[in-house]
């Protein structure tokens, strides 16, 4: 059962991708705030912010958007109950936008980086991170660290360039093992299905440099500890950066979108390899977050994607960083 679900998620994702781009070839207008204007303006420092003594800065790669037709977000659902809960929050009905912001953070004599964008994968829509990193005059080669969330094409694919080898070749790459493995193994086609076509030289690039973990691993202590949020790929994690009251947990795939994923968690994305460990896993995040104050970085949440969970009645509402 569980090779046959990973089976239809992957045929899902694949389709899915695919409806992204024909949408976004078509119109590039995305729901508030628009992605197109984000992936066409210089990279906003103005959305960096502090963890602790670190600073981080939010970057832009890019954008999806998805048709409001249940193949992506509320799988089984109806348009019509997606429409109604976009709609209450003056979003468009009739799609579903999420960007993909990755972020780096300065600490010490450390840069790290938490996933790489889409790079080449996806076309135009998205493979901004190096273009955005040297408008903020941000230096590949000085990144140290990366921390890959899962391997798919919007989180890893800036990992090489058009040539296919490393994009930042001083970094060391850090992802789970199994994810590692799973990322291994795959097919070819199984690989582009999940948008990675340039999958042989990805591995090839990565290689050399990986650095893979156990699930809640302690990688660089008081800087970034992995935290295991299962369901959306074998090995997927989230990374908790930083200590204390003021720290930050990068969920990178837990949650997708800033309305649906966190009003109703138990909605199926066609994304996760194992939908029900996965809406478990968002909804005790959501729960956890909710009640400990955390603040979150969700990837593919409006830039600059970073704020906190709150209680709203009996579920849970997004409320972004000031």
């Amino acid at each position: 059962m569980k090779q046959a679900t990973n089976k239809s998620a992957i045929a899902a994702l694949s389709l899915a991708l695919l409806a992204s781009l024909a949408l976004s070839a078509c119109s590039r207008q995305s729901e508030a705030p628009s992605e197109a204007a984000q992936a066409e303006a210089p990279a906003a420092i103005a959305g960096s912010f502090s963890i602790g003594e670190f600073q981080a800065i939010p970057l832009r790669d890019g954008g999806l958007e998805f048709p409001n037709d249940n193949q992506v977000l509320g799988v089984g659902k109806t348009p019509e109950e997606v429409a109604q809960l976009l709609g209450a929050e003056s979003l468009p009905t009739d799609k579903v936008s999420l960007t993909i912001t990755p972020l780096l953070v300065k600490a010490s004599d450390r840069v790290l980086l938490f996933d790489t964008g889409a790079g080449a994968n996806f076309g135009a829509v998205a493979g901004l991170l190096a273009q955005s990193m040297t408008e903020a005059q941000l230096d590949t080669a000085a990144v140290t660290d990366i921390f890959i969330s899962h391997p798919h094409g919007d989180h890893v694919g800036g990992l090489i360039n058009a040539e296919g080898t490393s994009t930042f070749p001083n970094a060391t790459i850090h992802i789970a093992a199994a994810d590692w493995a799973f990322l291994q193994g795959l097919s070819a086609e199984t690989a582009a299905n999940i948008g990675l076509p340039e999958y042989a030289k990805l591995v090839a690039a990565m290689t050399p440099k990986v650095a893979p973990f156990e699930p809640n691993a302690e990688l660089l202590p008081g800087v970034v500890k992995a935290v295991e949020i299962r369901g959306h790929t074998p090995g997927h994690s989230g990374y908790l950066i930083g200590s204390g009251a003021d720290s930050v947990l990068y969920i990178g795939d837990a949650m997708h979108h800033y309305v649906v994923s966190v009003q109703k968690p138990d909605w199926t994305i066609a994304f996760d390899l194992d939908a029900p460990t996965a809406q478990t896993s968002r909804a005790e995040l959501l729960a956890s977050s909710a009640d400990s104050g955390q603040r979150i970085y969700a990837v593919h949440f409006p830039f600059p994607a970073l704020g906190k969970v709150e209680r709203r009645g009996e579920g849970f509402v997004w409320a972004p960083a000031n």
